[in-house]
């Protein structure tokens, strides 16, 4: 038992910081990235001994931080943004908000759907540099990828958030076209 129990912790010494890249990408701003680790760490040693293949375990890694990081998102309350004019008033929910803090509210709302809908490789450095505001070589470390290969794939991934978000305002896609 004491051998099983090495074993397990060996494995999360290993991919901790890897697991902790994901939830980086994927965690909400408010929630604790070691509060998730702990849940990831107890799902291992709890289901571990569930695996077949050894081949399996990243993947399966993987997909339980995500769920956890998706689980801690809906599990968080929704809150009132009460936000500062600048002049003294504060202003508290969107039926208050200002036009231009509105539409770029709207924007980021947009762009991070977009995001979040990309393919996994891309998504992942991309919420990495831009939510986390990693360094390329602190990405390439955390996914355990070339440098270039950070780097190609940022580029493809703000590429595809540029098309997406081009394709989506009323106006714009016509005007690339002609």
């Amino acid at each position: 038992m004491a051998a099983d129990q090495d074993a397990i912790s060996s494995l999360w010494r290993i991919h901790r910081r890897w697991v902790a890249a994901i939830l980086l990408a994927y965690k909400p701003r408010d929630v604790e990235l070691e509060d998730l680790l702990q849940e990831v760490a107890v799902k291992l040693v709890r289901d571990v001994h569930r695996l077949k293949d050894p081949g399996a375990l990243r993947p399966w890694l993987r997909a339980v931080a995500i769920n956890a990081a998706r689980t801690a998102g809906r599990r968080r309350k929704v809150r009132s943004q009460v936000i500062s004019t600048g002049d003294g008033r504060v202003l508290d929910g969107p039926g208050e908000m200002p036009v231009g803090e509105d539409r770029g509210r709207e924007e980021g709302r947009r762009l991070m759907e977009i995001a979040r809908g990309l393919p996994p490789e891309y998504r992942e450095p991309l919420m990495l540099r831009a939510v986390r505001g990693l360094s390329y070589r602190q990405i390439a470390d955390a996914l355990e990828l070339p440098i270039t290969t950070v780097e190609t794939r940022l580029a493809r991934a703000r590429r595809m958030v540029r098309d997406a978000m081009i394709e989506q305002t009323p106006g714009l896609a016509e005007d690339r076209q002609s």
